[in-house]
């Protein structure tokens, strides 16, 4: 991944999780990363000391990506405090909670919507100008195994969302391809996250490795290295694509 090096990479909610670790994946490699967090600035801090002490540049930036201005103002101050934007990757995203479609009220809906979603296309539009001005660039949006199984139980509308982002993804790639704009999505399985912890009980947790081929549940750091994969010029032909990390639990 030397081709990493010195390449200004914002990462959406980078404060623990995947995010986190993809932070610092990028940190290892070279790259200058903005650390963006919504409500944990204490682990935010901790990732970019990471970034730091792996010889990078990094800062740390708030948002609240239920807020697309905020997103899109973001994205102008990566650029603004680095001089520069080479890779977005939209990973914040939240469960925000479980019901099904006869108990669910429109306004948790729609905010699933705008934190998975939504959230994805303001940081999209205000980065696809830029990434075109300096001669292109690379977005990875993150979905998930959910998009193709339709979730748990409980998980629909998280499972829809993420669906929404697989596709769109796709549509934006055609679009800035002539651009010199690569835009793809990685779609984790069950990881080893904090979302699991907020909305996964743990009974239910030990068993789900036993539902996965691999029998064991994924490590952020194993969704990261795809995400580097995608924004280094090892990828250099592809856009367009959903990559799955999920331990064969969906293959095709």
């Amino acid at each position: 991944m030397r081709d990493l090096a010195g390449k200004v990479v914002l990462v959406t909610g980078a404060s623990s999780g995947i995010g986190a670790a993809t932070a610092e994946a990028f940190g290892r490699a070279g790259a200058r990363v903005a650390v963006h967090y919504n409500r944990s600035a204490a682990g935010a801090a901790a990732v970019a000391d990471a970034v730091r002490a792996a010889g990078s540049e990094a800062i740390v930036l708030q948002a609240d990506v239920r807020d697309t201005a905020t997103v899109e103002r973001l994205v102008a101050d990566t650029h603004a405090r680095f001089g520069a934007l080479d890779v977005v990757v939209n990973n914040a995203g939240d469960l925000l909670g479980r019901h099904d479609v006869e108990d669910v009220l429109d306004d948790f809906v729609l905010d699933v919507f705008r934190v998975n979603a939504l959230s994805v296309i303001a940081a999209c539009r205000a980065a696809v100008p830029l990434l075109r001005a300096s001669g292109g660039g690379v977005i990875v949006n993150l979905s998930s195994v959910s998009a193709r199984t339709g979730g748990s139980p409980g998980t629909m509308f998280y499972a829809a969302t993420k669906a929404y982002v697989a596709s769109i993804t796709r549509s934006m790639a055609k679009v800035y391809a002539a651009d010199g704009i690569r835009i793809n999505t990685v779609a984790p399985g069950v990881i080893t996250t904090p979302i699991h912890d907020r909305h996964t009980p743990p009974e239910v947790m030990a068993t789900l490795a036993d539902a996965i081929p691999m029998r064991r549940l994924g490590d952020a750091s194993e969704v990261a290295e795809v995400i580097l994969f995608l924004a280094s010029d090892a990828s250099s032909y592809m856009t367009g694509e959903v990559l799955e990390v999920n331990g064969g639990v969906w293959m095709g």
